[in-house]
C-alpha cells in the first residue's frame, strides 16, 4: 500500500479535536517542524483541531514548533519532562493564565510509558518519583526491600515524527539523534504521520536498516529541506 501523500496539509487533515498527539524530538533534534506548522496553519484557517494533548520531551522553544501550537491556542494539555527549556515563554504564558494543563513526567518514565503503550503493557513499576509529589495518588509496592511506583502506559491518537528516509510503504530510518522518541511514539500511536527528507521506492531501504516498520506508519510526506527548530529560534522567526 502506497502511504505517501503529496503535501503537508493532506498529511495532517484528519487530526481531530481533543486528540492526543505525540510529537517526536529531543530539544530541536527530530522535531517534525513542517508537520507541526501545517497543523497550526489548519487551525488558524478552520479553528480545528483544538484542545489537543501534546506529548513531547519539552513544551516548546521560542515561537516555532510546539511553541507555535501553544501560541495559537490549540493545546489544552502538555505531557512532558521539561516544560521550562530554552525560551519557554509560549508555554509559560498559557500555563500561568490557566489555559493549559501540565502533566510532569520524569524523562525515563515518559520514555517507558510510551514504550509500554506500544508494547501493550498497561502498567509497570519504577523507583523514580517515589516519595515525591509525582507519586501522589499512584499505587506503590515493595520489591526486594525497595518501594516502587506504578505507572501506566501512555498511548496516543496520532504521532508526528521526522524521518531521514522513508519508502512508500512507510518504512523509516532516522538521522543520528533525531531518532530519539520517534520509534516508540510510532508504536504507541493509533496513527503515525511521518515527514521524510527523502522518499524512496519500496526495497530501496535494506531491511536491516529499517528502524520503524511501515506497519506502524499511516502516512508519509516528503520534505526535502526540513527546518531545524534551533535555527528558526536563533533567527527569531515565528510561525
Amino acid at each position: 500500500m502506497d502511504k505517501s501523500v503529496a503535501g503537508l496539509a493532506e498529511a495532517v487533515a484528519d487530526i481531530a479535536d481533543g486528540d492526543v498527539v505525540m510529537i517526536a524530538g529531543f530539544g530541536g533534534s527530530g522535531i517534525p517542524v513542517e508537520l507541526v506548522h501545517a497543523l497550526v496553519a489548519r487551525f488558524r484557517n478552520t479553528g480545528h483541531p483544538r484542545n489537543l494533548t501534546v506529548v513531547n520531551n519539552n513544551a516548546g522553544t521560542g515561537a516555532v514548533g510546539i511553541a507555535a501550537m501553544l501560541d495559537a491556542g490549540m493545546v489544552g494539555k502538555v505531557i512532558c519532562s521539561f516544560p521550562r527549556s530554552s525560551q519557554p515563554e509560549a508555554f509559560t504564558r498559557r500555563y500561568e493564565a490557566g489555559e493549559v494543563a501540565l502533566e510532569l513526567v520524569p524523562q525515563g518514565t515518559l520514555a517507558e510509558r510510551i514504550r509500554a503503550g506500544g508494547a501493550g503493557i498497561p502498567a509497570f513499576y519504577t523507583a523514580t518519583g517515589v516519595g515525591t509529589e509525582l507519586a501522589e495518588g499512584k499505587p506503590c509496592e515493595e520489591f526486594e526491600g525497595r518501594m516502587y511506583l506504578r505507572e501506566r502506559w501512555l498511548k496516543a491518537d496520532v504521532a508526528l515524527v521526522k524521518a531521514e528516509l522513508a519508502d512508500r510503504l512507510g518504512n523509516l530510518t532516522y538521522r543520528l539523534a533525531a531518532r530519539n522518541f520517534a520509534p516508540i511514539m510510532a508504536m504507541a500511536a493509533r496513527k503515525t504521520i511521518a515527514q521524510a527528507t527523502r522518499l524512496v521506492a519500496p526495497g530501496a531501504i535494506a531491511p536491516e536498516q529499517v528502524v520503524t516498520p511501515g506497519i506502524f506508519v499511516a502516512r508519509v510526506v516528503e520534505v526535502p529541506e526540513p527546518a531545524q527548530e534551533e535555527a528558526l529560534v536563533r533567527a527569531g522567526e515565528a510561525f
